[in-house]
């Protein structure tokens, strides 16, 4: 075992001491992921003792010993991988008319010191995002501010798109995603700390330190145990439909029917004004797959149309962005009433539909430079129609947070059938290993 020591941080690889120098560069190559300029070797830090990339040369040649650290080095004049300053939400939805509303640092990113992978093809929101101020303007207050009209005040100053208070008065409970991230900037260090890590749920593979699971398990490739919390953030703000009609055409199967529907949501995401640096979606088309449907369930079937959808979709500059379902109960056909179930005393989503909204979030991930797998969390957005407290026709929209999107990829939640508010925690078996899950709750205090 010898250790690396690079600008991008220390390694461990794994080599025997009989092989030539040019295995041990290509599995310095293969431990440092995201190097990307030429690079030597060298056995002492003063770079007294280069180690050259060769057929015939042993690292036994050079006097390399089992947990010798080696020293990595750009080779002069070789460009570096650039940390690039830029910047760029879970919750429930209320709509108004055919808009939804999704409810689950000043200047722009310059300066930000954000780690980033340049190699990353974000959204282009979200490049236009990042390039806003996203600051929000505050008119002179006549009544507290005691200057003129050409200075500024605590009053009267921009307030951050991320600000508690402010957020409180537009009752927008998640700030945007992108208002997350000039957060993070926003501290002493820039944001230098700052890591958008990807949740696992799965055993880290490679340590050879033990049997692997179930014989053995380290602190080193042991999944984390998680507790789960309310997400901050949110990726999209906002659900709106072009044109009503394409409500009314996917629900016109249920109004002949009475079986529910499943729709795919296809258009676009822009910047939404209303919330600060906030991400909307407007859906352009409804795409209805082969499914097998009664009055309370929808079974999806194979679909080889699926890749042909797409192909056209981006040829029309448009994406699958979300998913829609109907849970649908007349009430009073005469009226055009339908029941409500879905509230604070039940439940809004179930944990089936949670799963597949976990699901559906996994497969669209959200490019993201500023996380090092290129990716974080998801901006494919779930709206639900159902009956409402005045017993109309209703939608909600919903985006299941990171943590639970990650508990479904790794197989680790599933739902239960008596209950379809509440879903089940798997145990860990010989075959899987999973991590502990923890929730906090608020019990209700009654008088003595």
């Amino acid at each position: 075992m010898l250790r690396i020591q690079s600008p991008e941080g220390t390694r461990r690889v794994d080599i025997d001491n009989l092989a030539v120098t040019r295995e041990l560069f290509e599995k310095v190559l293969n431990a440092f992921e995201t190097i990307e300029y030429p690079f030597t070797l060298y056995g002492r830090r003063d770079k007294s003792q280069e180690i050259a990339s060769s057929d015939s040369k042993t690292l036994a040649s050079y006097g390399l010993k089992h947990g010798d650290m080696i020293f990595l080095s750009p080779i002069a004049g070789a460009v570096q991988r650039v940390e690039q300053p830029t910047g760029n939400g879970k919750a429930k939805n209320e709509i108004s008319n055919t808009s939804l509303s999704v409810s689950t640092p000043t200047p722009s990113m310059a300066g930000s010191k954000i780690p980033v992978r340049s190699t990353v093809d974000e959204d282009k929101v979200d490049l236009l995002l990042q390039k806003m101020d996203g600051t929000v303007k505050r008119k002179r207050d006549p009544k507290n501010c005691l200057h003129g009209d050409n200075s500024s005040c605590i009053h009267c100053l921009p307030l951050e798109p991320y600000d508690a208070s402010y957020l409180k008065d537009l009752n927008v409970k998640h700030m945007s995603f992108n208002a997350y991230l000039r957060k993070l900037s926003s501290g002493l260090d820039g944001g230098k700390y700052a890591n958008l890590d990807n949740i696992s749920c799965r055993i880290k593979p490679g340590c050879t330190g033990h049997p692997p699971w179930p014989k053995g398990v380290c602190s080193k490739c042991q999944p984390k145990a998680i507790t789960l919390n309310s997400q901050p953030y949110r990726h999209v703000d906002n659900i709106v439909f072009e044109n009503p009609n394409l409500v009314e055409q996917f629900l016109h199967y249920w109004r002949v029917t009475g079986r529910q529907r499943i729709g795919f949501l296809y258009g676009k995401f822009d910047v939404h004004l209303d919330v600060p640096l906030g991400i909307k979606g407007t859906v352009a088309a409804i795409y209805e797959p082969p499914q097998e449907s009664t009055r309370d369930s929808v079974r999806l079937l194979p679909d080889s149309r699926q890749s042909l959808v797409d192909r056209l979709a981006a040829k029309l500059g448009l994406s699958c962005i979300g998913w829609i379902f109907t849970d649908l109960v007349a009430e009073d056909i005469s009226k055009g009433t339908v029941r409500n179930f879905r509230n604070a005393e039940t439940h809004f989503l179930s944990a089936q539909e949670c799963v597949m909204a976990g699901h559906f979030q996994s497969l669209h991930p959200n490019p993201c430079r500023f996380s090092s797998d290129g990716y974080f969390g998801s901006k494919f957005v779930t709206v639900c129609v159902t009956g409402d407290a005045q017993n109309q026709v209703h939608m909600e929209g919903y985006q299941v947070s990171n943590q639970c999107q990650a508990l479904v990829r790794d197989e680790c939640l599933v739902p239960t059938k008596d209950a379809p508010e509440l879903a089940y925690a798997r145990q860990s078996t010989a075959e899987k290993y999973i991590p502990d899950v923890y929730y906090k709750a608020l019990e209700k205090m009654g008088k003595s």
